[in-house]
């Protein structure tokens, strides 16, 4: 009640090895068992990150300068045991070098004359993500629209090589638009098999209307890691990778 009617805007992140883990949060979403709730908030606590100030005694803050509203939340010292304001840094550059080499996500820069615009993505708010590169085979692929005859590419089924066949990494549907869909639609036209190279079925969801290849073709893929599930987290192809097979695939996705 110190501060009343007062809305912030953050992010709830868990922590692993001394960052930010979204597998960590991943795993405590959908839980409705009370006692396995109970026993993953001690596994996994969270924190709540806050870097913005949208509403204080019950002034709406969202037409003021991001300077004024930062300032504003700084002098409110919110901290606590799972709650911090983190720092800012005006230095962009060497923030961006430092956070990929700490195995942070990125970085969200903001002009400091900018007003918050909810529900909009504000061209005065820029993120620039780490997003690593790994090398994945792909196993099968799915028309732009499902259901339909359409021969144009939407997206490829990936995985990385293991016991029994592919292990399931997702589906890539970015970077997959004009000649570069089509060069590699030619590709796996020609690949197209009877049979799932995936050790485990695929879910319904990522199957259907799929058609199979042999797992013969080795792509290079963008993402920010694993989810949870060990899902690819918003993949985007990059080209394929002719000097590559299967086999020098690890299951970590590095190519050799």
């Amino acid at each position: 009640d110190e501060y009343a009617d007062m809305l912030l805007d953050g992010e709830i992140v868990s922590m692993r090895d001394g960052v930010p883990s979204f597998a960590a949060m991943a795993e405590r979403f959908h839980v409705t068992d009370a006692r396995r709730a109970a026993l993953l908030a001690e596994q996994a606590p969270v924190t709540l990150m806050t870097f913005d100030l949208l509403r204080l005694y019950g002034v709406e803050l969202l037409g003021r300068t991001w300077t004024d509203r930062r300032s504003t939340l700084e002098r409110l010292e919110l901290a606590g045991p799972r709650w911090q304001t983190p720092p800012t840094f005006s230095d962009g550059a060497t923030l961006h070098a430092a956070t990929k080499e700490q195995g942070l996500e990125g970085i969200v820069s903001k002009r400091v004359d900018s007003v918050y615009v909810p529900g909009l993505r504000s061209p005065h708010w820029l993120k620039s993500p780490h997003r690593g590169t790994v090398s994945v085979v792909i196993g099968g692929w799915r028309p732009e629209s499902a259901g339909t005859v359409s021969r144009r590419l939407g997206s490829v089924l990936v995985g990385v090589p293991g016991p029994g066949g592919l292990r399931f990494l997702g589906r890539v549907g970015s970077g997959l638009a004009g000649k570069t869909g089509q060069a590699l639609m030619r590709d796996l036209e020609a690949l197209t098999s009877t049979k799932s190279p995936f050790a485990a079925e695929v879910p319904a969801e990522d199957s259907n209307g799929a058609t199979w290849v042999h797992p013969v073709l080795v792509a290079d893929v963008q993402s920010l890691g694993l989810s949870g599930q060990g899902r690819l987290r918003q993949p985007a192809y990059k080209g394929l990778r002719s000097d590559l097979t299967p086999g020098d695939v690890d299951d970590h996705g590095d190519g050799e």
